[in-house]
């Protein structure tokens, strides 16, 4: 029998370094005191292949709105100076205007970033907004009128060109948010807005396909002023758009009907997918991105994809960037109609909903980690010649759904804080280290909680005027958002940092095939193994509140301990099983 604890054997290379192991009592064993444990080191970008050479399986993402982070030039922050589209929306003390963050902004934390271990950023679209559209701003960045700039309240192209350069030279990646499926509100309908188009009815009825046959779409009408202010031109005409009223996302009308007035682009219209194709591929060309992640992917026709898809990773590869890749947002909880996409649809990947649909059930509302065995058993669905579940970009908050933290905090099992942020902390430790590629939301690090999804979801990082932001109370820290909130010593930094680390250290937690080891139908343990050629490594959850253990049965002779939450975390080999133990809310990484 072989039992390995981590707080009382001698730790590994990788231990000593991330983990910071203590030193086992004399009578157990000799442990010479390194400088690693003196001083921890982080792996970082730095010490990672080329970024030209890496593929996606390598990178731990950062998705961040660039209006919210941080204000590197106070002279852009009202926006276009000659362009009155594109100007306006200014007020830090309101959560639906610019607050002032930009691309300059980015380019100074780009070493912050690079400290917590970020390999490739992920900006919200960056492009020139409708800058005031019903109440609200653009700040968001998904109201784009011009497809061949950088929105002026976010910086300049040379800007955009310059945070690029500058990530590329720290060895880390960019990618862009572009959307396919509509601009910016300027098309009106007479049978709703007038003969002007400037009523101020703020909708029509979805006028069905069956409706559109019978009487035709809706008769559009672009209000005086307004006739050329996209960009490419062909965008100005609305024979290119579908023209059939608001949608209810159900139904035909989720890919038809416009979002909220936005102007939804007829995708199924050959001269569309050929004018989008050229659009982004020009962008790839003027600026050399590193992939895209695509909006609204389910709201498309599945055609378009097949087009557009393949078509603009040839480009990127035709650029110089051998590893262009993209993926798309497809707001679905289902394998089965997620991986829709990546194997009819042509698309490389998707971001994994259905895994943060898993983690909320396991984490929020303590299902049993049965939950996590069943979503991963569907990984198949996604298998095709040229991707699998390994290539999903995996999250546990973001901007539209909100933050995992307000989801804890907003349930009804009466969570603490510490509880909350130690199920933050486990949510992103299975995000780092089950399969699939990290994504961490902006924020995030430091304990935001927030009180929703969409606005309330996205503070500022840096010092807050807004009181629904400020007046949270954040995780594992006394800061409110009203404060400067790039600190490298929360401990949520630190830890993510850490996990990064150990994630570039083991090429089988980036890219190993994953098998179940044992799930349970109440909290406790969730063990899987994640396997690469000779390789394979142990990974272990605890969900519950209480100290839980297991045992299964794994072909192991012995097992190196990699890193843990908690040193108390055992595991026992004996006879073709393993027995583990672990704290409540804590996890362990063991090489076999």
């Amino acid at each position: 029998m072989i039992k390995t604890t981590l707080k009382t054997l001698a730790c590994s290379a990788i231990a000593l370094a991330l983990l910071g192991c203590q030193e086992a009592p004399k009578s157990q064993q000799e442990v010479t005191t390194t400088k690693a444990q003196q001083a921890p080191t982080k792996l970082t970008a730095s010490d990672l292949p080329h970024y030209l050479k890496r593929t996606v399986h390598e990178e731990v993402f950062y998705f961040v709105l660039p209006d919210r982070f941080h204000n590197g030039d106070t002279s852009n922050d009202n926006g276009s100076k000659t362009k009155l589209i594109s100007q306006g929306g200014f007020d830090k003390t309101d959560y639906g205007m610019y607050h002032g963050g930009d691309v300059p902004g980015l380019i100074e934390k780009i070493p912050y970033l690079k400290a917590m271990g970020i390999s490739a950023i992920w900006l919200t679209p960056i492009l020139r907004n409708q800058a005031l559209q019903a109440d609200g701003s653009g700040y968001h960045g998904y109201w784009v009128l011009d497809f061949t700039e950088i929105d002026p309240h976010l910086g300049t192209n040379d800007d955009l060109k310059n945070f690029i350069d500058t990530a590329h030279k720290e060895n880390i990646k960019v990618y862009f948010d572009i959307i396919t499926n509509h601009t910016a509100d300027v098309i009106k309908f007479t049978e709703c807005h007038g003969q002007d188009g400037l009523t101020s009815n703020p909708s029509c009825t979805y006028r069905t396909l069956a409706e559109v046959e019978e009487k035709g779409t809706y008769t559009p009408v672009i209000p005086a002023g307004s006739e050329n202010v996209k960009v490419p031109a062909w965008l100005n005409d609305p024979k290119y758009y579908h023209n059939q009223g608001e949608t209810t996302f159900k139904g035909e009308d989720s890919v038809y009907g416009d979002f909220a007035g936005l102007d939804d682009v007829n995708t199924d219209d050959p001269e569309v997918v050929s004018g989008m194709i050229d659009i982004f591929k020009n962008l790839v060309t003027q600026f050399k991105p590193d992939g895209f992640r695509i909006d609204t992917v389910k709201h498309v026709n599945l055609e378009f994809w097949q087009a557009f898809a393949p078509a603009i990773v040839e480009h990127g590869q035709k650029e110089g960037i051998p590893n262009f890749f993209m993926f798309g947002e497809v707001y679905d909880f289902s394998p089965k109609n997620l991986s829709v996409f990546t194997t009819d649809g042509k698309m490389q990947s998707v971001l994994d909903f259905a895994l943060q649909g898993s983690l909320r059930a396991a984490l929020v509302d303590q299902s049993g980690t049965d939950v996590l065995a069943e979503l991963f058993a569907k990984d198949s669905h996604y298998l095709d010649d040229d991707s699998d579940a390994n290539q999903l970009l995996t999250f546990v908050s973001n901007h539209d759904m909100g933050r995992f933290s307000w989801m804890l905090k907003d349930s009804d099992k009466n969570y603490s804080m510490i509880e909350i942020a130690q199920r933050v902390k486990l949510a992103h430790a299975l995000l780092y280290f089950a399969r699939g590629i990290p994504v961490v939301y902006y924020g995030d690090e430091q304990g935001f909680v927030g009180d929703g999804g969409d606005k309330a979801s996205r503070q500022d990082m840096m010092p807050s005027f807004v009181d629904s932001y400020n007046d949270d109370d954040l995780l594992a820290t006394d800061k409110t958002t009203a404060d400067d909130n790039f600190d490298q010593s929360h401990p949520f930094y630190q830890a993510f940092a850490e996990y990064g680390s150990v994630y570039f250290s083991h090429a089988a937690l980036r890219k190993g095939q994953q098998k179940t080891a044992y799930a349970q139908a109440t909290p406790g343990i969730f063990a899987f193994t994640r396997t690469l050629k000779d390789e394979q490594y142990l990974v272990v959850f605890n969900t519950s509140n209480a100290t839980s253990d297991a045992s299964f049965a794994l072909t192991a002779k012995a097992l190196t301990p990699v890193y843990a939450s908690e040193q108390a975390a055992t595991a026992t080999v004996e006879q073709g099983n393993v027995t583990t133990q672990l704290p409540a809310l804590s996890f362990a990484i063991y090489k076999l």
